[in-house]
């Protein structure tokens, strides 16, 4: 018996950027759990109901969103699709406050942060990201993703589409498995933390963002950076700011005058937009000025018994 899934047709209240908003939660370009098909994306989740494929479309002459969905976490996937395409970002409020920052909503105006609901989904990928180069992270991703994740439910498996490992299968990873997949011991050892208590950590995505914050930040393991890259994902935390984040600082630093900031300078300047840091680091890290290079890029460390697959 062929499984077409289910549906649903949902129409936005503003022209909303399925494909952006969906690269969102996309770990590197060879993400296994969410793939592009022409204007198509397929995500392969873990709800809280099981697995699913999830199958969505872009914007139709109608201005209508088509998704489809398979797998016992298929309702549940549908019912947060508004919430993924960032329908529950209010903008309302935001002021931009200064030129620059006004010249940068102007070009992203439909732009909004989406939220998945699923915190051990954007947690997991968020520590193997932790002091290494993306290349590196989004590698062990994509190697831990193959090696205890699942084919996604329906056709997701046919376009090669996984789901990531359940928490209590990452908790299981012993040591060398992790140092296989380019994974050293802190950053395994954080995530087999968490992967304990990701029970305990998924019942606070009802709460506010600062009881969030302080949740995951009561793991070890779990720092600033860390839990700002979680909560802009699971909960739209439209002020989590990734202080610490090799990048960031420098990039805001030099959209606003040529100089790179520091940690405490980017804070400073963020300052006046609490509760919307975070949309502000966003928009100036997308003005595209950036310092020149006058090295080499950070090369990954060879030193780890990765086993290539």
């Amino acid at each position: 018996m062929v499984d077409d899934g289910i549906e649903r047709t949902w129409r936005p209240a503003w022209p909303c950027p399925v494909g952006s908003l969906l690269r969102q939660q996309r770990r590197g370009p060879g993400d296994p759990t969410q793939r592009a098909d022409g204007a198509r994306t397929w995500r392969g989740v873990r709800t809280p109901e099981g697995p699913a494929t999830l199958c969505v479309e872009p914007l139709a002459h109608d201005g209508t969103v088509h998704a489809r969905a398979w797998g016992a976490g298929a309702a549940w996937a549908l019912e947060q699709l508004p919430a993924l395409l960032g329908a529950e970002d209010d903008v309302s409020s935001f002021e931009p406050r200064t030129p620059l920052v006004a010249d940068a909503w102007l070009r992203t105006p439909h732009w909004r942060l989406g939220r998945t609901g699923l915190v051990h989904e954007s947690l997991l990928p968020s520590i193997l990201e932790q002091k290494v180069t993306g290349q590196e992270a989004f590698a062990s991703f994509r190697r831990l993703v193959r090696r205890f994740g699942e084919p996604a439910p329906g056709p997701g498996a046919d376009v090669g589409l996984l789901v990531q490992p359940a928490a209590e299968t990452v908790a299981r990873i012993p040591s060398w498995e992790w140092l296989q997949l380019g994974v050293d011991g802190a950053r395994s050892t954080a995530a087999v933390r968490c992967a304990r208590v990701a029970d305990s950590l998924q019942r606070v995505v009802d709460r506010d963002p600062g009881r969030t914050d302080a949740a995951l930040q009561s793991v070890p393991g779990i720092g600033v950076w860390t839990s700002a890259e979680v909560r802009m994902r699971v909960l739209g935390d439209a002020d989590a700011v990734s202080y610490g984040d090799y990048h960031l600082a420098t990039q805001v630093g030099w959209a606003l005058g040529h100089a790179a900031f520091t940690d405490q300078q980017m804070a400073d300047y963020l300052a006046p937009w609490e509760p919307q840091r975070g949309r502000v680091a966003h928009l100036l890290r997308g003005v595209g000025m950036s310092r020149p290079r006058r090295g080499p890029r950070m090369a990954p460390r060879t030193h780890l018994p990765v086993r290539r697959r």
